[in-house]
């Protein structure tokens, strides 16, 4: 028996597809991409409008390819981190370059690791703006019985 453990890990889709992921190449209506990821028409069209997706166009329909979904599940995982629109734009043009995985890994890790940095103060503002709203409340309890 083979004693030596193995350890999977997932990449978080912010730093796109795994190697050993195959893409699937059909093309999906917006809303086919909009029910896939749980998003609004108006999402997609923003973020092609912003040129984080970029649909084929046939006609006045839009269609998505596996870059696009790739995209937007990096997009959805970054938005959820809080990242902007051009730290998302970073991202994605990281994850499609030809750089070394290992270096892309660690480029999209100092990027996290800044944007933890950021919520664990405004985390701390929050907490201190909770403290001060729950003392003035406690204040009125007081004044209004």
């Amino acid at each position: 028996m083979n004693n030596v453990a193995t350890k999977m890990v997932a990449v978080p889709d912010i730093a796109g597809p795994g190697q050993d992921v195959v893409l699937d190449d059909r093309a999906l209506a917006i809303s086919e991409m909009s029910e896939r990821f749980e998003v609004t028409l108006r999402t997609l069209r923003f973020y092609e409008e912003k040129g984080l997706l970029n649909p084929v166009r046939k006609g006045a329909r839009r269609f998505y390819g596996a870059r696009d979904v790739s995209r937007m599940r990096i997009i959805l995982q970054a938005k959820k981190i809080g990242l902007t629109l051009a730290e998302i734009r970073r991202v994605i043009k990281l994850v499609e370059s030809n750089a070394k995985r290992q270096d892309q890994y660690k480029e999209i890790q100092e990027i996290c690791r800044n944007q933890h940095e950021i919520l664990i103060e405004q985390k701390q503002m929050l907490d201190e703006q909770v403290a001060e709203v729950t003392e003035i409340l406690a204040v009125f309890d007081q004044l209004v019985g």
